[in-house]
């Protein structure tokens, strides 16, 4: 049987080992709680609101920037609180205060694809002042499970519809409908492909034997003798061109040219200008009222006189309209005629001169 000190002795390790678990069970209590800033450090309670959960739960961890400053203690629905109903209630330590503002926005966050939500507060473009107990702070939708997952199942069926539409295009294909299909399946393609073929291997046969024009073209050195031939003269020719050498390099290098065409203008404008000014013969052409009077005037007396022969007044007016007019002094120029040549013939018959002497 034990004794009474043996007993005292157990007793006193077992109050040791429990007063042990007790610190230890502290301590762990005070490291789980040290992300809110401790157990019994003060806090600070703030609000905000979301149109959806997104899996956030109650305990959640609050992060500023990443870093977590405290927790979720309550979250419930405020129906007359629209278009965002979902109220959350944080609970942050006191000492990031300093680094919180009226216009911190809170979001919900996830980690990683299947982990658990959290509120992530962030500061970084916030400029209002520190919030007070109780404030609401802004909140901002983020992409949850549930949006990533409805966006995945749009572009599945998009994708499902492509996939039903190529399968459509493949059926068409193999049953060689279109133009498409009739190019996979008929033959005559082929046979077109393969007489095409041929030609074109006979084309380039004759061409690499130098038959043909464009046979001589690739391979008959006169050719290229000539063109270089004339490369050259060509060649020559700029150069003569360049160096002022005949007609067109006079016409290209030679003042004169440019001296004369530029006095000649000079003199074309003075000309012009004289004439503008009324001086000269053509300057009174254009001018002088004057003489435009008398022009008109002689025009006139020309247009009548004209009219008079037309009408067969006078001696040229009876020439030219009256026909006997005509035949008598075509007779008498006849006759005459006849006469000259009568008196070249025989002169003496006709130039006789006598001599009487009293």
């Amino acid at each position: 049987m034990p004794s009474r000190k043996e007993i005292q002795w157990s007793q006193l390790k077992v109050g040791t080992l429990m007063v042990a678990g007790a610190a230890i069970l502290i301590f762990l209590i005070f490291l789980m709680s040290g992300s809110s800033g401790g157990l019994f450090s003060s806090k600070l309670t703030l609000r905000t609101y979301f149109e959806n959960a997104s899996g956030i739960k109650r305990g959640a961890p609050v992060t500023l920037e990443g870093v977590t400053i405290g927790n979720v203690t309550q979250i419930r629905v405020e129906p007359a609180h629209n278009p965002t109903p979902v109220e959350v209630t944080l609970q942050v330590t006191k000492k990031m205060l300093p680094f919180l503002h009226t216009d911190s926005i809170a979001s919900i966050a996830s980690a990683g694809v299947l982990g658990d939500s959290y509120i992530d507060i962030s500061s970084t473009t916030a400029t209002g002042p520190q919030p007070a107990n109780n404030a609401v702070l802004p909140s901002k939708s983020a992409s949850g499970i549930q949006q990533v997952v409805n966006s995945s199942q749009a572009a599945l069926d998009q994708a499902t519809l492509m996939l039903k539409k190529i399968n459509t295009i493949v059926d068409s294909l193999n049953s060689s409908q279109g133009t498409v299909g009739k190019l996979i399946h008929d033959p005559a393609l082929y046979n077109h492909l393969t007489q095409l073929s041929a030609n074109l291997e006979s084309v380039t046969k004759d061409i690499h034997q130098g038959n043909g024009t464009l046979g001589k073209l690739i391979n008959d050195d006169e050719i290229y003798n000539k063109l270089n031939s004339t490369v050259d003269q060509l060649h020559e020719i700029t150069t003569g061109l360049d160096e002022g050498k005949g007609t067109a390099g006079k016409l290209l290098r030679d003042d004169t040219l440019y001296n004369n065409v530029n006095a000649s203008a000079a003199n074309l404008n003075r000309l012009l200008a004289g004439i503008n000014n009324g001086e000269g013969a053509a300057g009174k052409l254009v001018k002088d009222p004057k003489f435009a009077t008398q022009l008109d005037g002689a025009v006139t007396n020309l247009n009548s006189l004209l009219s008079g022969i037309n009408e067969g007044k006078g001696t040229i007016g009876q020439l030219a309209t009256n026909r006997a007019a005509y035949d008598n002094l075509n007779a008498t120029l006849t006759e005459t005629k006849q006469l000259v040549q009568a008196i070249r013939e025989n002169p003496k018959k006709y130039l006789v001169i006598h001599f009487k002497l009293f």
